[in-house]
């Protein structure tokens, strides 16, 4: 394996350091031959129909009587989750000091708050793990921040340091806050770059020894039980004055060889990449199959939150029939919600601008926050919606609210790729106005923790609208996860249709022994059902139908927010 590995790692390496790629290759390949003695081998596919991920905080679930990641594990069985969810996102968990978690101190701890070492490997006992690898950055507070300042090698360059008359206006800005940090040492004022927030220190990939360092970092999260790592802010990752900073060649070049490491020693492994751009970007990071495994499709939650709000699928519609499937053997990652806000950035040069004011003032209109980047000119534009899903879809009538909600979910679940599942959708969480107001961070609308206690209130009684959620969120994952026509690579075709609310997929299995159109009416008025040419003269059953309910066929209409799950009867 050293060879061949050698021979695929040396000129990447050449690439990002010249000469000084042997220095960085020989510790790689004596950490890589460790993790490979220690890593199990693992037959199968990489994913099929049964793949959801849930994204969830370690200390989502809190009780008195044991960890939190104990509780989580706990609450996950209690509510019937358990083979309904086959992986767990557990976001950053390690000790951090600021952006609940993402600004890590110590990449190889669990968090003493949240457990520890052995209460995530009883979790991985039941679900596959997601672990984050946040790799642009690091905590003032770690210790290579520590040893940066006080000098010592190698780590008075594990960051950049940067003239502050320095012409830095090309660079792409996620944020509104200053580029520049100005730290103080012994060695004098250094101003040191970091993108996203003066607490979170952007690590410098230029310098070999921080490449082997994370090297190292996502080895040991593979040996500790991930079967996902994601590359948080990934896009960021290497800077060169004079450039935008964002998706640079070297950047890519990175992600190559982490994906050449994971091929090596754990096929079975999944990389993905966070990169909340445009569509475009963001899928480049696919490269020709040799780069991620997975990408987020973050283009749909704003699109299809969009659609929903307007009750108007001609947009969505639109985006979809235009994407081109992934390589071979990759796959998108699809959700509505997440820790972070409802990016925006993503429908640059799709939603048009009357269409995108009327979604922000929307979201507005519920209690959302609109997050701003600041632009090359100086002006600001919006990057992001703080709000929680469930509130963005707020409606005078609590039934209509919670029908329209489960209708963008069941539309996201069926779609080509792998669903993720935010753990506040499954409980209709509405947003924590209370939390920014006591943090001041706007992205804490979308980031509410909760007691065991509190949950078994809002849960109690399917009459109550998260107890309502949850039971058809179970629903919709029990039917999900048995239709081998959603299998993550199977194919997909969106079918027009002559109403705009009105939207028509159809998916087929791998071995076209089954097809389902799936087929939603994101208005607010019935509208009659138009099948496809194959599906019409065919007994169909709606596989989201309660039993007992009358078969569906053509011209029968669809209600307002139903989304419907068409099998031909005898491929059920």
């Amino acid at each position: 394996m050293e060879r061949n590995l050698r021979s695929r790692l040396l000129p990447r390496l050449e690439r990002l350091y010249g000469p000084r790629a042997e220095e960085c290759l020989a510790p790689i390949l004596v950490r890589t031959a460790a993790a490979a003695a220690r890593l199990a081998r693992r037959a199968g596919p990489l994913w099929d129909e049964k793949d959801v991920v849930l994204i969830t905080y370690g200390d989502q679930v809190r009780s008195p009587d044991e960890p939190p990641l104990a509780a989580l594990r706990r609450f996950l069985f209690e509510q019937g989750l358990h083979g309904l969810v086959n992986t767990v996102h557990l976001l950053p968990f390690f000790p951090y000091s600021s952006d609940d978690g993402f600004s890590v101190i110590d990449y190889r701890q669990v968090d003493p708050v949240l457990g520890d070492w052995d209460d995530v490997a009883r979790l991985g006992e039941d679900y596959a793990l997601m672990f984050d690898l946040v790799l642009n950055h690091v905590s003032r507070r770690s210790r290579y921040f520590e040893e940066y300042w006080a000098g010592r090698e190698p780590f008075v360059r594990f960051f950049h340091e940067v003239d502050p008359a320095t012409d830095l206006s090309a660079v792409t800005r996620p944020r509104s806050l200053p580029l520049l940090t100005p730290v103080e040492t012994p060695r004098g004022t250094r101003h040191l770059w970091t993108t996203f927030s003066d607490d979170q220190i952007d690590l410098n990939f230029a310098e070999p020894a921080v490449l082997s360092e994370m090297v190292d970092v996502l080895l040991f999260y593979l040996e500790r039980g991930a079967r996902i790592i994601r590359l948080d802010a990934i896009a960021y990752l290497w800077k060169r004055i004079g450039t935008p900073c964002i998706h640079l060649p070297e950047t890519h070049e990175v992600v190559k060889l982490l994906r050449d490491l994971l091929d090596a020693v754990a096929p079975w492994a999944i990389l993905l990449t966070e990169t909340n751009v445009p569509h475009r970007e963001n899928v480049s990071y696919f490269g020709q199959g040799d780069e991620a495994r997975m990408v987020y499709q973050f283009s749909l939650a704003p699109l299809l939150l969009e659609a929903l709000l307007a009750g108007d699928a001609s947009l969505l519609a639109g985006w979809l029939s235009g994407l081109e499937p992934p390589p071979p053997g990759c796959a998108v990652l699809n959700f509505t919600a997440s820790h972070d806000g409802i990016g925006v950035r993503p429908l640059e040069g799709i939603m048009p601008a009357a269409r995108f004011a009327r979604l922000i003032e929307a979201v507005r209109a519920r209690g959302g926050r609109i997050g701003m980047k600041r632009n090359p000119d100086g002006t600001e534009s919006p990057y992001e919606l703080n709000v929680t899903y469930f509130s963005a879809l707020a409606d005078a009538d609590p039934r209509v609210h919670l029908r329209r909600f489960l209708a963008g979910q069941a539309v996201m679940l069926a779609l080509q790729g792998i669903p993720a599942v935010y753990f506040h959708s499954l409980v209709a969480t509405e947003n924590d106005t209370a939390a920014v107001e006591r943090t001041g961070q706007p992205r804490s609308i979308n980031r509410r923790k909760f007691t065991a206690a509190e949950l078994a209130d809002r849960l109690r009684g399917n009459d109550a609208i998260p107890g309502a959620a949850l039971a058809a969120y179970r629903r919709l994952l029990a039917v999900r996860t048995a239709q081998p026509a959603f299998h993550p690579e199977a194919p997909q075709q969106v079918i027009p249709q002559e109403h705009p609310s009105l939207l028509g997929f159809v998916r087929a299995s791998i071995d076209r022994g089954q097809q389902i159109f799936v087929t939603a009416n994101l208005g607010r008025e019935p509208q009659p059902l138009a099948l496809p040419a194959e599906f019409r003269d065919h007994p169909l059953v709606d596989l989201l139908a309660e039993p007992g309910d009358e078969g569906i066929r053509e011209g029968i209409a669809l209600e307002p927010f139903q989304v419907a799950w068409l099998a031909r009867s005898t491929l059920r």
